[in-house]
């Protein structure tokens, strides 16, 4: 029973502003440092994580060790930021709640729109309240959750692609 209480939503006090929900992020250079640790593919396309909030997890990655035959990025290295930001997100989502499970992917599709000739970054926007509300119901309930996420791929302010992922959280 006290497994069960640990993967309880957090408690609603009240309104809070987003400042105070940023704070409760976690801080950028340890979610950085347990990012490259424990994903180090991550550490080998120089990804950084430049933005983790409520608002939204960008994560930003430079184009010379993902460059193809083409001097452009390397679709799978694309396809991977997006990966890590969605899978930073439900990262976040699971440590500002309090709780623990392991975050893998699913499913996957990427739309590849259009050629990436310089650094690029992938923009994940958490799920809605409602979407947040139900991971936690299902967590609980059976002890594994399902949450579909977009990411945005942009390069110089352009959008150049767009992924959807399904990630699972499999409580301890």
């Amino acid at each position: 029973m006290a497994e069960t209480e640990t993967l309880s939503p957090p408690v609603d006090n009240g309104p809070a502003d987003e400042a105070e929900h940023d704070r409760a992020m976690l801080d950028l250079a340890a979610l950085q440092a347990y990012l490259r640790t424990q994903i180090p593919m991550a550490a080998a396309m120089g990804a950084q994580i430049v933005a983790a909030t409520g608002a939204e997890i960008r994560l930003t990655a430079p184009l010379e060790p993902n460059i193809n035959h083409q001097s452009t990025a390397f679709g799978g290295s694309l396809s991977t930021l997006a990966v890590l930001a969605g899978w930073t997100a439900v990262h976040c989502l699971l440590k500002t709640a309090g709780m623990n499970g392991q975050v893998v992917i699913q499913r996957s599709r990427y739309h590849y729109l259009a050629p990436v000739d310089r650094a690029f970054e992938a923009v994940c926007r958490p799920p809605d309240s409602e979407a947040v509300e139900d991971l936690w119901v299902r967590l609980k309930r059976y002890r594994k959750a399902r949450v579909r996420l977009a990411v945005d791929i942009l390069c110089g302010g352009t959008r150049t692609g767009s992924f959807e992922g399904d990630y699972v959280i499999v409580a301890p």
